[in-house]
């Protein structure tokens, strides 16, 4: 297996560099505002998984702002990719795109070792179950939703046929190589919970039966501003990405593990949108991170990924990762310190780093997740 990152100002500059390797796998990600057409219909025979990336993405090389490819050469193994626009029914869209995956692989009926995903926001919780209808529950998905660069609904996901602003795209990689993966957030729990006793899938209306926003505002203690006199809905994406709302999942050992919801927006009558669903009766904690604390976490979940299949210092050809778009513009000025702690996690072995408007990934014995402000990565062994 040989894995390659590439970036270029353009798509036609990136399909001339793919267009120069025998490539049998290619995760394509980059700003927005680049048009793509030069990579549809791109000649070769590899499978070619997109998603546009909030103001880029990252390699080993720094950061990125126009498209990056992370290129895998492995005859030996087998990768497929579909795109599905949404529809009607996003679960079934999900289906459908997993069955041209496998199909696409030439593995169809089989269980790949791991599904590479990219979905627009809005319903990730429905992909991953139409995923897992397909694959099953025990298949580790590993992905990001796609991110414009102001959170205007520009972002897109496409494949080698087409692009879609509400879609979704799977890749089922069958690597001849062992792969291994992490899943963390870089957040830590403060001593403010409570129950959520309404809600409407992202909307929260209420915890412990107050109004939502002014729980939240009491716990933040005024570090995220919520003017209770305005008459209109106030944006708090912002502010809030050093206060998320976490739940308690699972525990690693004595330690809980808290899979994160963002507050995007707050509305006069009290309620809160949120980047994933909640439900009621769940308890939700005030988290609280650092921008030292989400600059370190890339690398320590990079590591994380290598040791659990390759250990510390065994050899890697290259890792996929997933960096939290909200994180990306809250430490962007020390980006090249997080590139800097991968690299040394991976001891300088090409890695594509995406920074999406949510995170999917595997956890023991709680499964497949979406969630928010989280950090997920993929190590492909050498």
């Amino acid at each position: 297996m040989k894995i390659t990152t590439f970036a270029a100002p353009s798509a036609k500059d990136l399909g001339r560099d793919l267009s120069a390797v025998p490539y049998d796998f290619a995760s394509i990600h980059g700003n927005c505002a680049m048009a793509i057409h030069d990579l549809l219909s791109l000649g070769g025979k590899g499978a070619l998984h997109g998603a546009s990336s909030c103001l880029g993405a990252m390699t080993q090389a720094g950061v990125e702002t126009g498209l990056t490819a992370f290129v895998i050469e492995d005859p030996e193994g087998a990768y497929g990719t579909a795109m599905c626009p949404n529809g009607d029914d996003i679960r079934d869209a999900a289906r459908m795109a997993t069955r041209g995956a496998l199909q696409n692989a030439d593995r169809l009926g089989e269980r790949p070792e791991i599904i590479w995903m990219s979905a627009t926001p809005g319903a990730e919780e429905e992909v991953l179950a139409g995923i897992e209808d397909i694959v099953g529950p025990d298949v580790p998905i590993i992905g990001g939703s796609a991110a414009d660069n102001d959170v205007s609904g520009d972002w897109f996901v496409f494949d080698r046929k087409a692009q879609s602003g509400a879609g979704v795209v799977v890749s089922a990689l069958f690597p001849s190589r062992p792969v291994s993966f992490a899943y963390q957030n870089g957040h830590s729990p403060t001593e403010h919970s409570g129950v959520v006793t309404r809600v409407s899938g992202r909307q929260i209306h209420e915890i412990d039966n107050r109004p939502a926003w002014q729980v939240y505002s009491d716990w933040t203690g005024g570090d995220v501003q919520i003017d209770a006199a305005r008459s209109d809905m106030q944006t708090i994406l912002s502010a809030s990405t050093l206060w998320p709302l976490g739940r308690e999942i699972s525990q690693v050992g004595s330690v809980p593990f808290y899979l994160l919801a963002h507050p995007a927006n707050a509305h006069p009558g009290g309620d809160i949108d949120l980047f994933a669903n909640v439900a009621e009766g769940e308890v939700l904690t005030l988290m609280n991170g650092t921008v030292e604390g989400l600059v370190d976490r890339a690398g320590r979940v990079a590591k994380l990924a290598r040791t659990a299949g390759h250990g510390p210092h065994g050899a890697i050809a290259g890792a996929l990762m997933i960096y939290c778009g909200g994180c990306m513009l809250t430490v962007r000025d020390q980006l090249p310190d997080v590139v800097a702690g991968v690299n040394a996690a991976l001891d300088g072995a090409p890695f594509l780093g995406a920074f999406t408007f949510g995170e999917q990934g595997a956890l023991l014995k709680t499964g497949n997740r979406h969630g928010n402000l989280m950090i997920s990565c993929i190590v492909f062994g050498a």
